[in-house]
């Protein structure tokens, strides 16, 4: 027996193929799928440094190297920020408005930890670093890394903090970074 109303069957093979179109997208690869949205400095990442994993929290533009830690005072045990350079040089921090106290450990190119100083709440004095050769600089709850006994040449994990640079959407290669 044929349908009666010509219209609803016309509606119902639009109807088909419309589902099936919309269903037969789903199974396809990364290829179509929308790229994933950038982490930003909010976001944490688990990277190691010598034996001890740190949830750090990655500064690259520089109103956030600027901005840092101030006001903070939520950090936890292993949580941390890393401030990355582009190239080698000495460098410099300051408590300004930071009213949490920090160590901050300063890091060659190639990973190792070289220097640790600690640096105390609202002191706008300049904690320098005595080396030139630096290019990450990893700031956590003042006492860390002497509790965590990550002391001068323990080695950040520069192979998780590429994949970290990447997730933010940045090129690891810019850090000299594979």
């Amino acid at each position: 027996m044929k349908n009666a109303n010509p219209v609803s069957s016309l509606l119902r093979a639009l109807m088909i193929v419309v589902l099936l179109s919309l269903t037969t997208g789903c199974g396809r690869g990364d290829a179509t799928r929308a790229p994933t949205e950038a982490k930003t400095v909010a976001d944490y990442f688990v990277v190691p440094v010598g034996a001890k994993s740190v949830k750090m929290q990655l500064a690259i533009k520089p109103r956030e190297m600027e901005h840092g830690l101030m006001g903070r005072e939520d950090l936890k045990s292993d949580e941390g920020m890393l401030f990355l350079y582009d190239a080698p040089q000495r460098m410099s921090f300051w408590m300004r408005n930071t009213p949490t106290p920090l160590d901050i450990g300063f890091f060659t190119a190639d990973g190792v930890l070289k220097e640790v100083y600690q640096m105390y709440p609202f002191d706008e004095t300049p904690v320098m670093s005595r080396s030139e050769a630096l290019q990450f600089a990893l700031e956590m709850k003042q006492g860390w890394f002497e509790f965590n006994g990550v002391k001068p040449g323990a080695k950040l994990d520069l192979k998780a903090l590429a994949e970290a640079i990447k997730a933010r959407g940045f090129e690891p290669k810019v850090f000299e970074l594979k």
